[in-house]
């Protein structure tokens, strides 16, 4: 009875913690996107710190090198984000206008009036995801100020994430401290594994593609060669949605033969990464079939939009890897041994460094 009165406690308060996440979606996306960017630059502030430069210099340098790097990008192609929908909107539509033609009076032979309703559906989706120049500089706006928010979320984390760690623990009961403990090292350990190798998959994806359409002179190469990269972060309906929208483009600004090979150089690197790349660089991370990421990217779509599909599937490895380090660590039944550690125990000495370290010694 006391058994069951804990599970259905439990299960209120994870609904209650999961009801306020939706209602505050900007705090809770902007502390998701400082968590993922702390743990992409932990190695940075582990490194400074190993040569004797204290925690808050080390964080605020690998903060404001993360800016320089990101300002660059920014100042190359971020003026051309708001407008890269723009762009790629007058192409895709004349795409599908000569794919409606050829369902029509190909071989298909589809009723002209369904195709046309399909094509009117289509355009209207990809005009209405075009922001104006007014929506871009709102959205530019609150992007701003979100990106303001991450810089000192990543700087606290980089600097006293250790000492947040140790506050954490010593609220936990000592026959549980070990477990969290370990648990909590594995969904770093985990997040840590996925940031890097997502952000090393989509700068391949983004490389090898880009190159393919600049070789082949695409007008629009740079704005499909961000969307790939952007598009390489959600696992399987990205790669997928980018590489139609690469060969949609090269139809009707180049040729039919230019979007042929534009296909085969999509199907090639989504191949690489398919049975390269992914097993090599986050096969360690995802022990998880590939219909359940379909699943969590679909739901995490559905639920948050495009950031809610981004965040899918790190979520749900983190989660994966805690079940199953709480299942394969059981709690000592008697109450001694290692589980029993004190919560008074010595604070932890740099938990994002020993996240770093660990990757290292894989």
């Amino acid at each position: 009875m006391a058994t069951s009165g804990a599970v259905l406690g439990l299960a209120a308060v994870g609904w209650l913690a999961f009801w306020l996440l939706l209602r505050i979606p900007l705090v809770t996306f902007t502390l998701a996107l400082a968590l993922l960017v702390a743990a992409l630059m932990a190695p940075f502030t582990g490194a400074l710190r190993r040569t004797g430069l204290p925690a808050a210099p080390s964080a605020l340098l690998a903060v404001l090198s993360l800016a320089a790097v990101l300002g660059g990008i920014g100042f190359l192609f971020g003026f051309r984000a708001a407008s890269t929908m723009r762009d790629l909107t007058r192409p895709l539509t004349a795409g599908i206008d000569r794919i409606r033609v050829w369902a029509i009076e190909g071989p298909l032979g589809l009723d002209p009036q369904q195709v046309a309703d399909i094509r009117n559906e289509i355009v209207s989706w990809i005009y209405q995801a075009a922001p104006s120049p007014t929506a871009g500089a709102r959205m530019a706006v609150s992007v701003l100020g979100a990106l303001v928010l991450v810089a000192f979320l990543v700087f606290f984390l980089l600097k006293d994430g250790d000492a947040m760690w140790s506050w954490l623990l010593e609220r936990v009961p000592g026959r549980r401290l070990d477990q969290v403990d370990g648990a909590g090292r594995a969904a770093w350990d985990t997040l840590a594994h996925y940031v890097r190798g997502a952000v090393l998959v989509a700068l391949i994806d983004a490389v090898g593609i880009g190159a393919g359409l600049l070789v082949l002179g695409v007008p629009l190469w740079l704005s499909l060669t961000m969307l790939t990269f952007v598009g390489a972060f959600i696992p399987l309906l990205g790669a997928t949605f980018s590489g139609a929208v690469a060969v949609l483009v090269t139809l009707v600004t180049n040729d039919l033969t230019d979007a042929v090979i534009v296909l085969v150089i999509v199907l090639v690197v989504q191949q690489v990464e398919g049975n390269l790349l992914q097993p090599l660089i986050m096969g360690r991370v995802l022990h998880l079939h590939p219909a359940v990421i379909l699943v969590a990217v679909t739901t995490g779509g559905l639920l948050f939009g495009i950031p809610g599909a981004l965040l899918a599937v790190p979520v749900l490895a983190v989660t994966y890897r805690v079940l199953e380090y709480v299942r394969l660590h059981p709690l000592d039944p008697v109450g001694t041994g290692p589980g029993t550690r004190e919560a008074t125990a010595p604070p932890l000495q740099g938990v994002l460094d020993r996240g770093a370290a660990a990757e290292v010694g894989h």
